[in-house]
């Protein structure tokens, strides 16, 4: 059986159900998740069910079938998906050279660009900059995205081992993973000598098929089926990792991964995802 999960929070009243409704053929109501917020129903094909409900009165909408729907395994990219930033042209900016990195980050979060060239390309504009930095732009800069702690926090009570898996930096990606309250982080390491950046990155980088093989590794030995899964990113180096979940979730994506996302989050913050999950608001971890 397949559900659909509409999001609305605040503003999903019966004028609204009813129009979703409507739109879709051969559906019914199933109930309230939390009413005023999020809502069920029953559907009979998972395309048609996001033709007809994605982008439309900024409702979001997630399709999964009722079996395994609490997932046991969530794995998230950082950089604009649990955090609001990029962190290296973050970085870059205390370099005086944001808007060449930043050109960069987006051609390779469009896909346009192999994703290691690109971070080595990246990583080397910053050589020669102090180490201390980091600390600085992590207290001035990165800020979780509304709703990741009460997800990440949620998700864990409830039994889902939780992983932070990022094509950023171990010096940003720790402490954020800490904050936000993640189970294990994967992440990239930046080479540092007499205090300044090198311009390289230590071992191998976590690219999009490290980010899916971290995905199967944690599946096979958690010992559990694929749907029992999900995946969060933002950007193209996530395809991998996002269609290989159960649930494959795009937030605030660009157009190459919403297009294969199993699910777009585009209104509202991390947290809605526990709807999606039947989790109710009175059970989310929210401080």
């Amino acid at each position: 059986m397949l559900i659909a999960t509409l999001i609305a929070a605040g503003r999903l009243d019966d004028r609204l159900l009813q129009a979703a409704l409507q739109r879709l053929d051969g559906t019914r109501f199933l109930g309230w998740i939390d009413q005023g917020d999020a809502a069920d129903i029953l559907v009979k094909d998972a395309r048609a069910a996001r033709a007809a409900l994605e982008g439309w009165e900024s409702v979001d909408v997630v399709v999964q079938p009722m079996r395994h729907r609490r997932k046991r395994l969530l794995v998230a990219d950082m950089d604009s998906t649990i955090i609001g930033q990029e962190c290296i042209d973050e970085l870059a900016d205390y370099a005086g050279i944001k808007p060449q990195i930043a050109a960069i980050t987006e051609r390779a979060m469009q896909g346009e660009l192999d994703f290691a060239g690109a971070l080595r390309e990246r990583v080397g504009l910053l050589e020669g900059l102090d180490a201390a930095v980091i600390g600085q732009c992590l207290a001035e800069r990165i800020q979780p995205n509304p709703g990741a702690a009460t997800l990440i926090r949620t998700a864990r009570l409830h039994g889902t081992e939780t992983i932070l898996v990022s094509g950023g930096f171990t010096a940003f990606v720790a402490p954020v993973a800490e904050a936000v309250g993640f189970d294990h982080f994967v992440a990239n390491e930046l080479a540092v000598r007499d205090g300044r950046l090198t311009g390289r990155v230590k071992g191998r980088i976590v690219d999009s098929t490290v980010k899916r093989d971290t995905l199967v590794e944690a599946r096979e030995r958690l010992g559990l089926e694929p749907e029992m899964t999900i995946a969060i990113g933002d950007g193209a180096n996530d395809i991998q990792m996002v269609e290989e979940a159960g649930l494959g979730v795009a937030f605030r994506a660009k157009p190459a991964l919403a297009a294969v996302a199993d699910a777009r989050l585009d209104h509202h913050g991390l947290d809605a995802l526990l709807w999606a999950a039947d989790v109710r608001r009175r059970h989310w971890v929210e401080n």
